[in-house]
């Protein structure tokens, strides 16, 4: 309800979904129903879907690499595996932003604690795909604050040491 109520009398064209952990997809079956909206999920997070949603498939994969056009936006999805096997961002260097989902917070990297998981993948993501990016880059994150690659980057040995 929340999520309609936001979207108001706009047409959704797409749920997609950052990654599959519980948090993040709960309501998307619903709301696809409620709209109409196709859900959008990376297929190497397919077995965490299930574990939420054993009787609904998403409707598309997401791929790297792929651009998604939506209200004259260009997102391309980056692969972003550590937080989840399947977890992708959706970068727009016009917008000058990236959605990193759970991958990349203001002061470091989504939790790797979870099922599925895996630290020194997230920190391969984060370095090779993330940081690569101008470092003015808005870093819009799955939870919290925003923030820009620039300020993230001079962390990451940090985030190494730190080991989470």
């Amino acid at each position: 309800d929340a999520i309609a109520e936001a979207i108001g009398d706009r047409r959704l064209t797409a749920i997609i979904c950052t990654h599959a952990h519980n948090d993040h997809i709960d309501a998307a079956p619903a709301l696809a129903e409620r709209t109409g909206a196709p859900i959008w999920l990376h297929p190497d997070d397919l077995p965490l879907w299930k574990q939420t949603h054993p009787d609904r498939q998403p409707d598309h994969w997401l791929a790297d690499g792929q651009v998604i056009e939506t209200a004259g936006v260009d997102l391309t999805v980056l692969h972003t595996p550590g937080h989840a096997p399947g977890a992708v961002c959706l970068y727009d260097p016009g917008l000058g932003t990236v959605f990193t989902g759970d991958t990349l917070f203001a002061g470091g990297p989504g939790a790797t604690g979870r099922s599925y998981s895996d630290f020194p993948t997230i920190i391969d993501s984060i370095r090779d795909r993330l940081l690569a990016l101008p470092p003015e880059t808005v870093v819009r994150t799955g939870h919290g604050d925003s923030t820009t690659i620039g300020a993230e980057a001079p962390n990451l040995q940090e985030w190494i040491d730190r080991g989470h």
